[in-house]
């Protein structure tokens, strides 16, 4: 039974902060960002990300304690489910899944790489467990619903691997939707996330059709998005770095940081508007790249575009914007909507399920891979203890 007053506790971690929050249908409670800082880090370098889900849980149920929230909530009104971002998964379709057995060892075992996002469900374990009620995650990173003709790369060598933005962008996507008062699977959209990653996608019948991955696109704040490949190619062969190292340069260490020595987009517009002719062409070039995917999902779209929403951190930029809608207003209106609110995306995909409007899915259903519509892959065998 569902009341109006239930609570979803929504919680995001990521790489140096952990961000989370009490939801009701209404909105937030309250909402709060612990930072993690270098001491931190360092003590937990070289350490599986596992390592650090009792440093963390420890930090949340304090920060709770001192907002006046139990660890299961408050009283009689406890947290009637719990939300947590979604990690590095295997390919899923999207929509709101439970935190079960299966999925916490996939995490554990990190077969598709360590990240603080895989923390999300084992926190989101811990809270539910404590309330006596469900963790899960809502459109995780690795949510996949590319159309079959998206996948192939040029060569059977090298596949494109969709991971994304996912949480945020369907998000603005449903939003966008319900403020027009129709469908979302009725809409074609082009979105635009413009965060420490850009993700660039197009969206058709509810679903993501296509999109550049972390590994392609843009160049953003501190990745490099696509390079030529038989430059990189000779790098790689150079002998001049290490692989860890050369990756770095390219996923952390790249785009606007591998260029002007800052991730800060403000600083750049600063340095730019004082007269620096390297910080300007960097920017102008950024701006560029992100129009010229948004055109590529155009053309996906077959030029038959509803609207192009601008979201992520970078779209506060008044600059930023007035360029991209220079480039791409004549595809279709543009809406933004600044910043990214993860969180209440979480909260939203429970409410979901609480309410009726969403069943919720398994990582591994009737045991095939629950991924893209008709790929029919069979799951891994997963031993569970």
């Amino acid at each position: 039974m569902t009341h109006d007053n239930d609570r979803v506790l929504a919680i995001n971690p990521g790489s140096t902060s952990t961000k989370f929050g009490v939801y009701t249908r209404q909105g937030a409670q309250m909402v709060r960002t612990i930072r993690h800082g270098d001491e931190e880090l360092e003590r937990f370098r070289g350490r599986p990300m596992i390592a650090r889900l009792g440093y963390r849980g420890g930090l949340i149920e304090s920060a709770l304690k001192e907002a006046g929230y139990s660890e299961t909530g408050c009283g009689e009104e406890r947290f009637a489910g719990v939300a947590g971002r979604g990690g590095l998964l295997p390919p899923m379709t999207c929509g709101t899944y439970l935190v079960d057995e299966a999925m916490v060892e996939e995490l554990k075992q990190a077969r598709r790489g360590e990240h603080a996002s895989n923390l999300g469900a084992l926190l989101a374990l811990r809270f539910a467990r404590a309330a006596g009620v469900e963790a899960y995650i809502v459109d995780p990173v690795t949510v996949d619903e590319w159309q079959p003709c998206a996948r192939l790369s040029g060569s059977p060598l090298v596949a494109r691997t969709c991971i994304g933005h996912a949480l945020n962008t369907k998000a603005v996507a449903r939003r966008f939707a319900r403020e027009l008062g129709r469908p979302y699977p009725e809409l074609r959209l082009i979105v635009a996330h413009m965060g420490s990653g850009i993700t660039v996608s197009a969206h058709r019948g509810g679903r993501t059709i296509d999109s550049n991955t972390i590994e392609e696109g843009p160049f953003g704040p501190d990745r490099t998005g696509g390079l030529p490949a038989r430059e990189l190619v000779k790098l790689c062969f150079s002998g001049k770095f290490a692989q860890k190292e050369l990756d770095r340069k390219v996923f952390g260490d790249g785009g606007l940081f591998a260029y002007l020595g800052t991730r800060d987009l403000q600083e750049v517009e600063a340095r730019s508007a004082a007269g620096e002719t390297q910080a300007e062409l960097v920017f102008q070039a950024m701006v560029y790249q992100i129009a010229k995917e948004a055109g590529a999902m155009a053309a996906v779209l077959e030029g038959k575009v509803d609207a192009i929403l601008l979201t992520g951190g970078m779209a506060y930029s008044e600059r930023l914007l007035a360029l991209l809608r220079g480039y791409l207003q004549w595809i279709a209106p543009i809406q933004v909507y600044p910043g990214e609110d993860e969180l209440q995306a979480l909260a939203e995909g429970v409410f979901r399920v609480l309410d009726g409007e969403e069943k919720p899915k398994r990582l591994w259903e009737d045991g095939r891979e629950q991924g893209p519509a008709g790929t029919g892959r069979e799951a891994l065998v997963i031993g569970l203890e």
